[in-house]
């Protein structure tokens, strides 16, 4: 698990992006995003692992949403906010999709930042 996830801080390379593409899914590389911290684990089959990754970094719970980008996809179509992480109703979030706009905003900077705006690999 340890080269399939990766905490990125700064921009990731596009090698390293499209290596942690294909090692699961092909055509999308699952994110976990701390909203406060501005740091992103990406990669892994499940966003639980890289939840517990940015756990065991210092992260909190509450700052930690998952989602799943598709390079290739350009910067309308490239995040889907959906994870099994996201389904918290007591913090307004009944579902795997992330219903707050504010939230959903953050994800979409701190992503096209650090990982990209859906730039083919």
């Amino acid at each position: 698990m340890a080269d399939s996830i990766l905490i990125v801080t700064q921009p990731i390379a596009r090698s390293e992006l499209a290596r942690l593409t294909r090692l699961y899914f092909g055509d999308m590389v699952k994110l976990v995003v701390d909203v406060r911290r501005r740091v992103v684990a990406v990669g892994g089959e499940l966003h639980a692992d890289a939840e517990k990754l940015l756990l065991e970094d210092g992260s909190q719970q509450a700052d930690l949403w998952g989602a799943n980008y598709y390079p290739g996809q350009g910067p309308d179509g490239c995040l889907e906010h959906t994870a099994l992480i996201n389904i918290r109703p007591s913090r307004g979030n009944p579902s795997m999709e992330i219903t707050d706009p504010a939230i959903r905003a953050a994800i979409r900077e701190i992503t096209f930042a650090l990982i990209g705006q859906g730039e083919d690999l």
